[in-house]
């Protein structure tokens, strides 16, 4: 059967996409299993030799994902196939002890919580490389300086290197978060039908606290039948908050490498690339156009994902289907929008030089600021001060004049100010304001780490 899904063929890595493949989750079913069988065997409730069978017998060299689909064909579920398939290769009378006392999600969100600690992992480490890209850029472009600009106009000179600190500071806060998850997903559960641990015996709380530090999880504090989504609301918001950091931070490279900006722009293979298939001439984004349009989908599954927490009673099976698709869906995309971002960084073509002619545009319009605060300095109210540039702006604007013809036109402004003081204002790299500060402090705290 040809391949449906785009993440078989076209997006995601193959280390992650290995967490959530079938064997993988077979793998961690199993693994559970065995957890649960050791267990009860450590508290007397089966003999060790069972545990010791069960254990060896439960990985996929042993279980294929094969037969444990052949049997869900006639079982039409999918936790019986593996503990049937895991008991039919157990010798003795071991297969007898798989999965006692159990329902089927205690196994499923136990496995869900390995594959939590496995992918978050991987996609932390991830965006640590993230980060080390835009270190380098923070260093090399601490003093290129550009426009700022909110609402989409020019307003005051800021550096490439400040801009790439708030990206950095922003990966910072997503990896504490992810760090800060780990005491609430990383969460398994052995309590049963309804939370109440009754098939598990009258040690049913020693059993859960054992097999759970066999597995270095956590437990939930009062289950259902299932650990409880609120905690997985958190995990795919989180999820959903990075993607839309990747966005946000491609949507700048898209629109500063506009035509009409030009001050920097993804690498393209000059040789082989192909930006059109009618327009030879373009060269597009294309990488960071995928990654907002990926992490569009990333944010659309925080809606089923919240709807899943609203369960019929101790549980309802709505949220099983769609969190198929939800969990793996999401972490894949979400790492491999973090691996794209790296990529763009890693390779970001930078124009100082165009950031320097986009200065001139507006005919010094954007040191209004700092002649306004150099003319404060020199005792006048910070109302007239403003006043003033406001006027003299909208003069220089109407004339076609710079800042600077406009102002020195006014031989009141002179009395106020010398022509140095006024071409010192008017200097972008003397309006940077505790940029570098800032920037060493962004420094320190990433070398650190």
């Amino acid at each position: 059967m040809d391949p449906v899904c785009p993440l078989d063929y076209r997006y995601g890595r193959k280390e992650i996409k290995a967490i959530f493949g079938e064997e993988q989750r077979l793998q961690y079913l199993l693994e559970i299993e065995a957890a649960l069988a050791r267990a009860h065997a450590s508290i007397g409730n089966i003999p060790q030799d069972a545990a010791d069978e069960i254990t060896k017998k439960a990985n996929i060299k042993t279980v294929k994902v094969k037969r444990v689909k052949e049997i869900e064909l006639e079982t039409k579920h999918d936790i019986m196939a593996v503990t049937k398939a895991l008991s039919e290769v157990c010798t003795g009378d071991a297969g007898k002890y798989i999965h006692l006392g159990a329902t089927s999600y205690d196994i499923v969100d136990t496995a869900n919580a390995l594959q939590f600690i496995h992918a978050t992992d991987m996609l932390s480490h991830e965006i640590k490389n993230l980060r080390t890209s835009l270190l380098k850029l923070i260093k090399k472009h601490r003093h290129t300086v550009m426009l700022g600009r909110t609402h989409g106009q020019h307003t005051i000179p800021i550096t490439f290197g400040l801009k790439m600190a708030g990206y950095a500071m922003e990966c910072e806060r997503h990896l504490e978060r992810l760090h800060e998850l780990k005491s609430r997903i990383y969460i398994g559960k052995l309590s049963g039908a309804v939370g109440t641990g009754a098939a598990l015996g009258e040690h049913a709380l020693d059993l859960q606290m054992e097999m759970m530090k066999e597995l270095n999880l956590g437990y939930e504090d009062v289950a259902t039948q299932i650990v409880c989504r609120d905690r997985y609301n958190e995990l795919i918001c989180c999820l959903a908050n990075i993607a839309t950091s990747m966005e946000k931070f491609s949507t700048e490279i898209r629109n500063l490498q506009r035509d009409e900006i030009g001050e920097v722009a993804e690498s393209f293979d000059v040789k082989k690339q192909v930006g059109s298939s009618t327009m030879p001439h373009k060269r597009n984004p294309i990488t960071s156009e995928q990654i907002s349009g990926l992490a569009r989908l990333v944010r659309s599954f925080i809606y089923p994902t919240l709807e899943n927490a609203v369960q019929w009673h101790e549980r309802d099976l709505c949220n099983s289907s769609n969190e198929r698709f939800i969990i793996p869906h999401c972490f894949i995309l979400t790492d491999w929008i973090v691996f794209k971002m790296t990529s763009v960084f890693e390779n970001l073509m930078v124009f100082p030089d165009r950031m320097k002619e986009n200065m001139k545009i507006s005919k010094g319009l954007p040191m209004a600021e700092s002649l306004m605060t150099a003319l404060i300095g020199k005792g006048m109210g910070r109302g007239d001060a403003h006043e003033l540039m406001r006027t003299t702006a909208i003069k220089a604007v109407q004339e076609k004049k710079t800042l600077k013809e406009m102002f020195l036109e006014d031989p009141k402004n002179l009395s106020l100010l010398t022509k140095k003081e006024v071409d010192h204002a008017l200097d972008p790299m003397n309006y940077l304001g505790a940029t570098d500060q800032i920037i060493d402090r962004v420094i320190i705290k990433i070398d650190r780490k």
